[in-house]
C-alpha cells in the first residue's frame, strides 16, 4: 500500500483567470527549491467536504518527480510522493521503494 509522505512544504503558484486554473511553478522542500515544469496530471478529490487539488509533475529539469496536494480550505500544500529520475524509486514516507 502506498503511503503519502504528508510533508508541508512551500509552493509558489499563479492563477489563469482565463483558463481558470491554477499552476504550481516552484516549490521549497528541505532547504531546497525546485522550479516546475508542466502539469501531467491534475485531478480533485473530496475527503469529509475538503476539495483537495492533486497535481503531478516534473521539475523543470525533468529529474525529479513530485505529487503534491492543494487543500482548499486551508491553502496549504504537502508533497504526497517525491521520486528521483536518476534512482527511479518512489519515496513514501521518507523510504525508498
Amino acid at each position: 500500500m502506498r503511503r503519502s509522505l504528508g510533508e508541508p512544504i512551500s509552493v509558489v503558484y499563479y492563477f489563469d483567470a482565463r483558463t481558470k486554473t491554477i499552476k504550481p511553478y516552484q516549490l521549497t522542500w528541505n532547504n531546497q527549491d525546485y522550479r516546475l515544469g508542466a502539469i501531467d496530471f491534475h485531478h480533485k478529490t473530496n475527503v469529509g467536504g475538503t476539495l483537495l487539488h492533486h497535481f503531478s509533475l516534473c521539475d523543470e529539469d525533468e529529474s525529479v518527480y513530485f505529487k503534491l496536494q492543494l487543500n482548499t480550505d486551508n491553502l496549504h500544500w504537502e508533497l504526497e510522493e517525491v521520486m528521483s529520475a536518476s534512482e527511479r524509486s518512489l519515496l513514501y514516507g521518507g523510504q525508498g521503494y
